[in-house]
């Protein structure tokens, strides 16, 4: 029987690293993430237009769709929740084609999402939603990068320390949440679908 606890990863991820994750799997994320929501994915979005990259080093980065609140409790950030990913389906298949190689947020995608994550070979996290106080006792910095006009929607880099999150659509395109969605079995202790079950 396999372990089934967390898999620890370090951030930036290689290729290497995402190719061998399966949806399903738990994970815990270590090292930096850039926040970023609606208006500041508009943003990069325009920067990407205008000089044909992804600005401020994001290329080969991990973005958390995530507001934090300023720091407290002695901490970085008083909280830190999942945004509803799908808000950023907008720009998320553009940016990982021009090099994003992980995004984090809560909720289904869109399946050009789905595809932009396969075509690239990249991956989407997501964490559990309500619990924001607790999952920022998981940050250990935070760093205003751009666009500090958009408040808490401004782009940080945040520093992470065994952040729980799962893998919810792996590089090859399996989608945790469609498959629970088509009643298939999703085993915790080997982070996909068990045998005899189908992702198509």
């Amino acid at each position: 029987m396999r372990n089934s606890a967390p898999i620890r990863l370090q951030l930036p991820l290689s290729k290497a690293d995402l190719a061998g994750l399966h949806a399903g799997q738990e994970v815990l994320l270590c090292g930096p993430v850039y926040t970023s929501r609606d208006a500041g994915h508009a943003r990069i979005l325009e920067a990407l237009r205008q000089n044909g990259e992804l600005p401020f080093g994001l290329a080969g980065q991990t973005i958390f769709y995530a507001g934090p609140t300023p720091a407290a409790a002695g901490r970085p950030l008083g909280s830190v929740g999942p945004t509803t990913a799908s808000r950023m389906d907008f720009a998320t298949p553009a940016l990982m084609d021009a090099g994003l190689i992980a995004c984090l947020g809560k909720g289904k995608r869109s399946l050009e999402v789905v595809e932009a994550c396969r075509r690239n070979g990249a991956v989407y996290f997501a964490c559990v939603g309500g619990i924001a106080a607790l999952l920022a006792t998981h940050v250990t910095e935070s760093q205003l990068v751009a666009w500090d006009d958009l408040g808490t929607e401004a782009l940080r880099r945040l520093q992470l320390h065994d952040f729980p999150c799962f893998v919810a659509i792996d590089t090859c395109g399996r989608d945790l949440y469609r498959s629970i969605e088509a009643g298939e079995r999703v085993s915790p202790s080997v982070g996909h679908l068990s045998a005899g079950d189908s992702w198509r």
